[in-house]
């Protein structure tokens, strides 16, 4: 018996052993994955951490809206809760912007949405007791069908979507409740005042603590876009008939294709921001949205001018045909001076300085002049595409349609330039001391017209 009874035992201990040891492997993958990957989403991105503070923060303080007793008889009772649940859903990790569109769009619901619903409850009890439930029906209906057809308008969508949302379910709750309850314009004005406060306290944590803007994201993002169209250039000029596999300025331009709804979300939420910084009341948000487009347009040039291999696939210098060895030199020229325009205008536009369109205007007339001797390069080599020597089209079209498409992004630059010009007055952007710039732009003012006078003479020699 005893012997049963050990043997039993042990066995039990075997099993505890193993489920012990399952529990501890568990335990330590987790550890060794969970946890690392949990400290890796906030080092990728600080504000994830600060704004999950912020967020605690601000339910602490509104938390004692219903702790504190002489406010909760006072003024809120049971409706403090409504304060913390605003917390909730308002308190935006994207921006102050989105935390103010969310905070305005509640409190001006609630205030139309509460008023409708007193106005509903005293025109249904009119209809006597048979009929003021039906009354309050229909016009539930009627405005829960309406309000919810207009998120559907895109101008509703982007900026009040919200609202439309809390006029929805204020409006019905207080209809609702006002069939029951005899102090409807109480339980109105309670939840009112605790939205207002919650959404206040979100404002005030949001832009006291480590504030996140939506409008210098939005001009760090296009100005940052320009530069990497910038470095694109640069990199391409600059290494257009070489052979290396790692060429990582072939992939910036990518982010830039898929900054659209990036950029229009932030200039969204931009548009509520208070002013702040260098950035005044009224900022030309819309303006952003315009050179995005024109750095997409540059950045749909690029793709198509990578997609022709005439870059990635070059062939050895030994290899390369006379007419490779012609063109090189003045698509080199004119990808390297674009991507110094480019250069220019991102950092005026990331500095916030009005730009030095001299400088950039001569790297742009630099790159019509190399345009021109690519012209004069293909005219010079039509008779050796139309002789009666049979060439290899599969050598010749990729640098003509490089060529072609480096000559169509000069104008989609001058277009760039532009339009910074045009932000940089409307923003009013600083203007810098530029008696250095003179000198300098002075200097290569000179080596252009000396380089002009000797292409004269050669031609006249």
């Amino acid at each position: 018996m005893e012997m049963n009874n050990t043997i039993e035992y042990s066995a039990k201990q075997e099993k505890i052993g193993s489920a012990c040891e399952r529990v501890y492997g568990i335990c330590e993958k987790f550890n060794k994955f969970k946890v690392t990957e949990i400290a890796k989403i906030g080092d990728e991105d600080r504000r994830r951490i600060i704004h999950s503070v912020k967020v605690g923060l601000a339910i602490t303080l509104v938390s004692f809206l219903y702790y504190l007793r002489p406010l909760y008889d006072g003024l809120f009772g049971q409706a403090g809760m409504s304060a913390v649940l605003t917390v909730v859903v308002v308190f935006e990790f994207s921006s102050v912007g989105a935390l103010f569109s969310k905070c305005l769009n509640s409190g001006a619901a609630t205030l139309v949405a509460g008023g409708l619903g007193v106005g509903a409850g005293y025109l249904a009890r009119l209809c006597g007791d048979k009929g003021e439930a039906i009354v309050l029906g229909i016009l539930v209906f009627l405005l829960a069908a309406a309000s919810t057809y207009m998120r559907f308008i895109p101008s509703i969508k982007n900026k009040y979507d919200h609202g439309v949302v809390i006029f929805i379910l204020t409006f019905t709750l207080v209809a609702i409740l006002g069939y029951r309850v005899t102090e409807i314009s109480v339980l109105g004005h309670q939840r009112l005042s605790t939205i207002f406060m919650g959404g206040a306290i979100c404002i005030l944590v949001s832009v006291s603590v480590c504030p996140v803007w939506a409008g210098q994201d939005l001009h760090l993002l296009v100005s940052g876009n320009i530069d990497k169209l910038a470095t694109f250039f640069l990199g391409y000029g600059g290494e257009i008939s070489t052979d290396k596999i790692d060429k990582l300025y072939l992939e910036v331009h990518k982010t830039v294709l898929d900054s659209k709804a990036t950029e229009e979300s932030l200039a969204n939420f931009a548009w509520w921001e208070p002013p702040h910084g260098g950035f005044r009341y009224n900022h030309p948000w819309k303006h952003y949205l315009e050179i995005g487009v024109l750095t997409r347009e540059c950045a749909n040039h690029i793709q198509t001018l990578i997609s022709t291999g005439y870059c990635i696939n070059s062939k050895p210098q030994e290899s390369e045909s006379e007419f490779d060895l012609k063109i090189e030199p003045a698509c080199k020229k004119l990808s390297t001076e674009l991507g110094k325009a480019l250069k220019e205008l991102a950092s005026a536009t990331k500095e916030m300085t009005v730009p030095q369109l001299s400088t950039a205007q001569i790297h742009i007339s630099n790159s019509k002049s190399a345009a021109d001797e690519l012209r004069i390069v293909l005219e010079n080599c039509s008779s050796l595409l139309l002789g009666p020597t049979k060439i290899d089209l599969g050598r010749i079209m990729p640098p003509l349609v490089t060529t072609s498409i480096l000559v169509d992004v000069i104008e989609c630059i001058e277009r760039i330039s532009v339009s910074v010009d045009e932000l940089s007055q409307k923003a009013l952007f600083r203007k810098l001391d530029s008696s250095k710039d003179h000198k300098k732009l002075d200097d290569v003012h000179v080596v252009i017209e000396f380089k002009d006078e000797l292409d004269v003479k050669q031609e006249t020699l």
